[in-house]
């Protein structure tokens, strides 16, 4: 944990003043003996419009710029301390659209995407065509022949080769030539490192099947005050060309609102089935056999055309944060889900907060990581 002084600045003041210095000095040389902790603290100020800019201390009162502050509500606004370069020719149609300020928002923006197959590959690919300046790619398995019918620019050499989704689309990304920065990590996400690595993010999009990942992306976004995208598709086929039914949801989760759980995503018997199944499925099958539990979902049919439409609702879901345009506002689209064989748009507000994730809220570095035993170091 660490204290942050914040105060006013009136008169507009866009930066700090002599007597600010001098205040933080006197504070800071008293808060380290007293906590005896080497970590650092900080100190910020507010102006009159909301913008809100700091600095952090080390315990020998050197002073560092924050790089930028975010606000996560039904908005997001994000402060940076100094901009990055403009738009260039190739993003001109994407400041007409969005303005330089939101562009300059997404050069800013650290995103991780967990979960890089069919959903995933075009969020990844949205993302990087709009302009974010770094991803943060997780996913532990690689391209197989099964997989080409939906995920964005793999190649049967690909899966001829077992590539790493992760690589494989960060070879595209950078291919694009567009300057955004990409890091993989072609792992589960349920490690710590991973965990860490994906807590330096702004943004957090899941593009998940599996229960697991989300349940620990939603406790990511609550430790480390990050807000989380879900996105999920799911067509109901016969395996002889009938569908009876194609629904999508997309999620948008602010720290300290309710959870994927608490929203009906999935239950607890989902989550304690999926974690048997990863560390004793030995003990799943015989389990399941018996009917103690619920199978987990497996191999489910997916499309490159509906994986594309849900992940374009996600992408465009960040967007409206972000450059805010819808008439009404945004607190009434924390959920939207939509049907394709119904033609049934359905969006709703958050509900109450979740009291399962409100002890870790902001609580960042804790042991064990998320308050999941599994991620003890």
């Amino acid at each position: 944990m660490a204290l942050v002084k914040i105060h006013s600045h009136p008169t507009n003041y866009p930066t700090f003043s002599q007597a600010d210095d001098e205040s933080d000095r006197e504070l800071f040389e008293r808060v380290f003996p007293f906590l005896n902790s080497h970590d650092p603290h900080g100190s910020a100020i507010m102006l009159p419009a909301g913008r809100v800019f700091g600095r952090w201390f080390n315990e020998n009162l050197a002073a560092t710029p924050f790089s930028h502050v975010s606000k996560i509500g039904d908005d997001i606004e994000i402060w940076p301390a100094t901009l990055p370069s403009s738009a260039n020719a190739s993003s001109q149609r994407t400041v007409q659209v969005l303005g330089e300020a939101t562009f300059t928002v997404m050069r800013l923006l650290r995103v991780a995407v967990v979960g890089c197959s069919g959903t995933g590959s075009v969020v990844v690919e949205q993302l990087a065509r709009l302009g974010v300046g770094h991803l943060i790619l997780v996913d532990p398995d690689v391209v197989e022949y099964r997989n080409l019918n939906r995920i964005v620019n793999a190649t049967s050499e690909d899966a001829a080769l077992s590539r790493p989704k992760v690589e494989v689309l960060a070879r595209s990304v950078a291919r694009m030539g567009l300057g955004t920065t990409v890091e993989v990590h072609h792992e589960n996400l349920l490690t710590p490192q991973v965990v860490r690595a994906v807590s330096t993010a702004d943004v957090l999009f899941g593009c998940m099947d599996g229960v697991e990942g989300r349940n620990a992306l939603n406790r990511l976004s609550a430790a480390y005050l990050q807000p989380y995208f879900d996105v999920g598709v799911r067509i109901d086929a016969d395996g002889a060309g009938g569908i009876e039914d194609i629904w999508g949801s997309v999620h948008y989760l602010q720290p300290g609102g309710s959870s994927l759980m608490e929203r009906g995503v999935y239950t607890r018997e989902d989550l304690d089935a999926e974690g048997l199944k990863r560390t004793d499925p030995v003990e799943y099958r015989r389990r399941r056999r018996e009917g103690y539990i619920r199978g987990v979902p497996e191999n489910r049919p997916a499309v490159i055309s509906t994986n594309a439409l849900y992940a374009a609702f996600a992408v465009n879901e960040l967007l409206a944060r972000i450059h805010p345009f819808r008439w009404s506002g945004n607190d009434g689209f924390a959920i939207h889900r939509y049907s394709l064989t119904r033609d049934l748009l359905i969006a709703e507000s958050d509900g109450a907060p979740s009291a399962r994730l409100a002890k870790i809220v902001g609580r960042g570095d804790i042991r064990p990581l998320l308050d999941m035993p599994e991620l003890s170091e």
